[in-house]
């Protein structure tokens, strides 16, 4: 494998590796998703893994050993500190990424968080315009996903967890009580970890484990946001060529 990555059947530059990193990462379906996507748009010979890390100097003294271009998804508990310690500054009232890449040696990230949300809940008919959300939890994931609901012309109700939703640019839209259509508990332990109960007609969990299946709110969310990172991060301008959310969610069953 060079440094050049690989070229596709439809002549788009592949990179020599694509997966995921974090703690934990056993369960992930994110290399398969990589595999989806990829064969769809006609790229062979590029490795998937799985990098177990629980801290940035561990993330890259492992990534450091791979030659190559890398598109990475990333999970707890690398989205704060990669975002700091690789002097990201996109969408910095959110302060973390979900998504990186290694070009020709240099770094750059963004988070889809908040847009696979956003799928999540279209793919299940929920659209945010008109709808409210009620939110546990104050992390980058809470951020990512109320802006994301606010800027597509939902409301938000914020609920204490381990932390408290700060201020943003979706203040506007944040309400004090009312009746929500949609419930999340962002502070849901990882890997399939159970829920704090919510006040909402629909309660949906964004946590999956190794038991999940392809009808899960979670997986959905991951197969989502997994798709825009292709085509607003990883290969953009190709979204007229990548699989959509359905086709990938059936080939994932």
């Amino acid at each position: 494998m060079t440094d050049e990555g690989v070229e596709g059947a439809i002549g788009r530059i592949a990179p020599s590796f694509w997966g995921v990193a974090g703690n934990p990462v056993s369960h992930s379906i994110t290399p398969r998703l990589f595999e989806i996507v990829g064969e769809r748009l006609g790229f062979s010979d590029v490795s998937s893994f799985s990098i177990q890390a629980g801290n940035v100097t561990e993330f890259l003294r492992k990534t450091d050993q791979m030659e190559g271009d890398l598109w990475i998804s990333c999970t707890s508990p690398l989205k704060h500190s990669l975002f700091d310690s690789l002097g990201f500054e996109e969408d910095s009232f959110i302060g973390a990424v979900n998504q990186v890449m290694r070009i020709d040696g240099t770094w750059s990230g963004t988070n889809t968080d908040g847009a696979g949300f956003i799928g999540a809940c279209r793919h299940i008919d929920i659209d945010p315009r008109g709808h409210v959300l009620r939110i546990r939890g104050g992390g980058s994931t809470a951020r990512s996903i109320a802006h994301a609901w606010a800027c597509e012309g939902g409301q938000i109700i914020p609920v204490e967890g381990r932390r408290t939703l700060v201020g943003g640019p979706w203040d506007s839209s944040v309400l004090e009580s009312g009746d929500a259509t949609i419930g999340v508990d962002l502070d849901a332990p990882p890997a399939g970890g159970a829920s704090v109960p919510l006040d909402a007609e629909l309660q949906v969990s964004v946590s999956y484990g190794k038991g999940s299946g392809a009808g899960d709110f979670a997986v959905i969310m991951n197969a989502a946001q997994h798709l825009e990172a292709w085509g607003a991060f990883f290969a953009p301008g190709i979204s007229s060529d990548i699989p959509s959310l359905s086709e990938v969610l059936r080939l994932l069953a």
